[in-house]
């Protein structure tokens, strides 16, 4: 029996995660999960002084990641209705990495590998990546007051760490798929023709899946 999907799409901030979650999330009529950004109440003072806030704003954030993947295992994957995130769970350590002193990433470590051990995990993952002009101009865009006095170095660096971390996943995680997208060149949001390639190619990995699960 072929595994109900669950798909992730993952990449730095403002390179259009949500975005195209919701256009494949229509497309394809899978359930929406978004991630909790603005509610976290940390995160204006964390872009002020990262070092001070950022224990307290990684443990929301994962905290109720956990919430949020707990209720989706029970209310659809487990009820074989598929499922597309505009993240991974897996960002909170590329975030907490960065920003945790040693001592204080050991702890949170710990406290996500014990949160995570028995979460649902993705069979698809898509990621969008792209140029620190790029980044700097979509959040400009989208106009989040808490992020506006975000640094470009953080940008830069956080672009480096996650292409740094999806090289590593797709070496650890071989039976999952990565769908790697150019967010330079590729406008899914303003350009049909760009969306459609992302789509084909989202089917073409779903069926290769629904075929090697199939063959377990």
């Amino acid at each position: 029996m072929a595994e109900v999907p669950f798909i992730a799409i993952e990449g730095p901030i403002g390179i259009g995660k949500t975005s195209l979650a919701k256009k494949l999330s229509v497309h394809f009529d899978f359930h929406l999960l978004k991630e909790i950004v603005e509610e976290n109440p940390f995160l204006g003072k964390f872009y002020d002084d990262i070092e001070a806030w950022s224990f307290q704003t990684e443990m929301f954030f994962l905290c109720n990641r956990f919430k949020q993947l707990e209720e989706i295992e029970t209310e659809f994957l487990n009820q074989h209705k598929a499922v597309i995130a505009d993240y991974h769970i897996l960002k909170n350590m590329i975030f907490a990495k960065r920003t945790l002193q040693a001592d204080k990433f050991e702890k949170y470590e710990q406290i996500y590998h014990i949160l995570t051990s028995d979460m649902p995990v993705p069979n698809m993952m898509i990621y969008i990546h792209g140029s620190i002009d790029t980044l700097v101009e979509r959040v400009r865009q989208r106009g989040r007051d808490v992020e506006q006095n975000m640094k470009p170095s953080y940008l830069a660096q956080l672009a480096r760490d996650y292409e740094d971390y999806m090289n590593e996943f797709e070496v650890m995680h071989p039976d999952i798929p990565v769908i790697r997208i150019n967010g330079d060149e590729t406008d899914f949001v303003h350009r049909q023709d760009d969306l459609n390639c992302v789509i084909e190619e989202v089917q073409t990995q779903l069926k290769r899946h629904a075929i090697q699960a199939n063959d377990l």
